[in-house]
């Protein structure tokens, strides 16, 4: 018998297979969808199934399964599944809304640390506590009759005229800019949205949610990933919304609170008039924090912390700045200078390092040394070496009089980083890029995103790293954000926002290239493809407008403040020998 003799042209079988990462095989019939297929081992998954990935890309549950494939469930604990599911529900409020307030506007603002979206309504007076109670009642019932979503793609001008038709101008200004002819919407009933990502099958996927009021708006909950079918208590933020707030009025002086009405902002030709007003607006509020420092009299240290690629370093240089500007020479001490010897550190729980936890910091050697050097006394400075894992000797100081010390380290808000004694005299300072610019009412920008964007920008300019290494370790980093960051961000005295409203726009021609770089197969590569979907709506601009001491620069490159350091030569601000 030849090779040949073993093959032969057969009809296709009625039924398929999907191959499981952990070796079970499902088989029904052909055309199927995967979430079809995937009810078979629902019940064995740690937390229910929202989408699923076919053959190395991302899909809905409604995808059909033509031909045998490797499938991966995606969950309401993974990344994208989260995102999924919170875009569904972020529908379901949007589509009830407009059932219970047709004449009414509702925004999805900013993200809530314990699980949920700040949402504002204009148009009208706030909703009463038994309004927002109704809505949540209507969004019920839409979940126990289990509706669809239904998917379909129409071209972009029937699109545009759906929204105009409506009043949503700040769809049509976003959608003007768009190069593809079509657009994909969702449809609820007798409405349709278009949201930029995927979404649950129906209606009966969205059981874990809630409404609660707060501060003029009210709350969407949903359940963080660690818990994924449980509501967590709501935290308060008071400092936080604040600051949102103002980034808002900021957006709205501006003209463009919507990336539509950046992209017309930019074809106008108005984008060095943004450039020029938001950096003045930066300048404006660091030298503000640098006044409020210098007015409380008796502050020696200054403590800066912030989630990943906040800006962290070019704000306390800029901050330097203005604080000389005022006559006060701060002194920055490095906290990884005071990591414990390597054998000490700290695992997590998966057994690796860990320099996030407060554990890894020698507290009771950096208690010492900032006690002693707020007293006036001569300390010897540790320095940390990397490479062997082990801290050596340092350089020698001694503060002068009423000069301060600047602190900048993930663990900066923490009561346990300083002794208790110095509490009084310490200045707390909480950085993140906090954007409000909005795709438009209901689509919201991460800020997540905008920070992970940042970083594979520098990543790949200053570490040789790619985009695919940088998106690989993006949740660990988040991990330890969430770990020892948030909790501690309202415990600040004061709150920097270093969002910019240009900068994505500005990042948008270094970070694409680098995306499309990613390997397909990898679990990178959905990040990726998501990252490179959501830059598509924003117009690019010039980086040449942006001035070298931007925070922006400190990811772009060509910043003045990167070898920045306070001469401590003979000058008024001098280290006493």
């Amino acid at each position: 018998m030849t090779v040949s003799d073993s093959f032969s042209l057969v009809s296709p079988r009625p039924s398929v297979e999907i191959h499981l990462p952990d070796g079970r095989v499902i088989a029904g019939p052909r055309g199927s969808r995967v979430g079809d297929f995937l009810q078979v081992v629902a019940a064995s998954l740690p937390a229910p199934v929202v989408a699923a990935i076919v053959n190395g890309d991302l899909h809905e549950l409604t995808f059909p399964i033509n031909m045998d494939a490797r499938v991966q469930p995606v969950l309401m604990s993974d990344s994208d599944g989260a995102l999924i599911y919170r875009r569904s529900l972020t529908f379901l409020l949007e589509m009830a809304f407009a059932d219970l307030f047709p004449k009414a506007k509702l925004t999805i603002d900013h993200s809530v640390s314990s699980g949920g979206y700040y949402c504002q309504v204009s148009g009208r007076q706030p909703l009463t506590e038994e309004e927002i109670a109704s809505l949540q009642t209507h969004m019920q019932r839409l979940v126990e009759a289990d509706l669809p979503f239904e998917r379909q793609e129409i071209p972009l001008q029937e699109a545009i005229e759906y929204f105009r038709a409506r009043g949503y101008d700040d769809k049509v200004h976003l959608l003007t800019h768009r190069r593809k002819d079509y657009l994909t919407l969702y449809r609820l009933g007798e409405r349709m949205d278009y949201h930029h990502g995927y979404m649950v099958p129906s209606t009966g996927y969205l059981r874990w949610f809630g409404l609660h009021p707060t501060n003029g708006g009210f709350t969407l909950r949903f359940p963080r990933r660690r818990n994924p079918t449980e509501l967590e208590p709501l935290d308060q933020y008071p400092k936080l919304l604040a600051m949102f707030r103002q980034y808002g009025d900021l957006l709205k002086r501006l003209g463009i609170d919507t990336v539509g009405a950046l992209n017309d902002a930019i074809l106008a030709g108005r984008s060095q008039e943004i450039v020029l007003v938001s950096e003045a607006l930066h300048e404006q509020q660091i030298a503000s924090i640098a006044r409020q420092i210098a007015e409380r009299g008796n502050v020696r240290l200054v403590l800066i912390a912030g989630p990943s690629s906040s800006g962290k370093t070019t704000f306390s240089r800029r901050l330097a700045v203005q604080l000389l500007a005022l006559g006060i020479s701060p002194f920055p001490l490095e906290l990884d200078n005071y990591f414990v010897n390597r054998d000490a550190t700290p695992r997590d729980e998966n057994g690796n390092l860990n320099f996030e936890a407060l554990e890894a910091i020698d507290l009771p050697l950096l208690a010492d040394h900032l006690q002693r050097l707020v007293a006036g006394d001569e300390v010897q400075l540790p320095r940390y070496n990397f490479k062997t894992g082990l801290r050596e000797a340092g350089e020698k100081i001694r503060l002068k009089r009423g000069q301060m010390l600047i602190l900048e380290g993930i663990h900066g808000l923490n009561p346990g980083l300083i002794p208790a004694a110095l509490s009084s005299q310490s200045f707390r300072i909480y950085v993140s890029a906090l954007t409000q610019l909005n795709l438009d009412r209901h689509n919201r920008v991460s800020t997540t995103d905008t920070r992970l964007v940042r970083r594979i920008v520098r990543d790949a300019r200053e570490r040789g790293y790619t985009a695919q290494q940088t998106i690989s370790r993006w949740e660990s980093v988040r991990h330890g954000e969430k770990n020892y960051i948030f909790p501690y961000q309202e415990n600040a005295d004061v709150m920097f926002n270093s969002a910019l409203v240009y900068e994505l726009a500005a990042l948008k021609p270094l970070v694409e290239p680098l995306l499309r770089q990613v390997p397909h197969g990898t679990p990178e590569y959905i990040e990726a493809k998501r990252l490179l979907a959501f830059l598509e709506w924003f117009l690019p601009m010039g980086a040449e407008l942006i001035p070298d001491n931007s925070i922006v620069r400190e990811f772009l490159g060509g910043s003045v403040l990167k070898e920045f350091k306070i001469w401590q030569g003979r000058s008024p601000w001098a280290l006493e020998k």
